[in-house]
């Protein structure tokens, strides 16, 4: 492997991880019934989140390229629920979660490790003859997903508890004083409110 091939990986890997850390990080200090509850009319949920972001790994990052890794998911068999990736029954706990999306971690970690950037896979549910990717596509789409996913968990848990920022110990934000975000949020229903009332 060539220097930027290795940079390239190197890059990518520690992007992917990042989205990983911040979507499960949302979990942490919240009680059972938080992690799973529905915020939204298509019932978006944290766990449901990181359910759904351990099937994306192990389906880019393992099956279509040859690696499958022997673990069940029964809600992407032929005739499943539909959406059943989404959210967690009251059979599933956080802990196989949680424990899922780090095993699939490691599996498409090895996948990434393994084999070149440019080598091709087949992706088992697209269509037949636009089903081919490299393996760089699939790792920068499974960022792309993480990313979006983490951003969803950002917005459910500040709805939820407060909470927000990219991880425990760097927020991004600009303030932690609950005073200057009350008038910063004040400042924003203000101009929306004008820039209402002018249209």
């Amino acid at each position: 492997m060539t220097a930027a091939a290795d940079a390239a990986t190197s890059d990518l890997r520690r992007y992917l991880q990042e989205a990983r850390d911040a979507l499960l990080w949302k979990l942490d200090g919240l009680p059972e019934y938080d992690v799973r509850r529905p915020m939204t009319p298509t019932g978006t949920n944290l766990l449901g989140l990181v359910k759904h972001a351990a099937g994306v790994e192990l389906g880019y990052l393992g099956d279509t390229f040859g690696r499958p890794s022997g673990e069940p998911l029964p809600w992407l068999a032929d005739g499943a629920e539909p959406n059943g990736d989404m959210w967690a029954t009251a059979e599933e706990s956080r802990e196989d979660i949680v424990g899922l999306y780090r095993r699939a971690w490691a599996h498409a970690d090895a996948t990434i490790e393994a084999l070149p950037l440019d080598t091709t896979g087949r992706v088992p549910w697209w269509p037949d003859g636009r089903d081919e990717l490299t393996l760089h596509h699939a790792v920068v789409r499974v960022i792309a997903d993480t990313h979006r996913h983490a951003g969803h968990a950002d917005i459910l848990r500040e709805l939820l508890d407060g909470a927000a920022g990219e991880s425990a110990t760097g927020t991004s934000l600009p303030s932690d004083d609950p005073a200057w975000w009350e008038a910063h949020r004040d400042r924003v229903e203000r101009a929306a409110r004008e820039a209402g009332r002018e249209a």
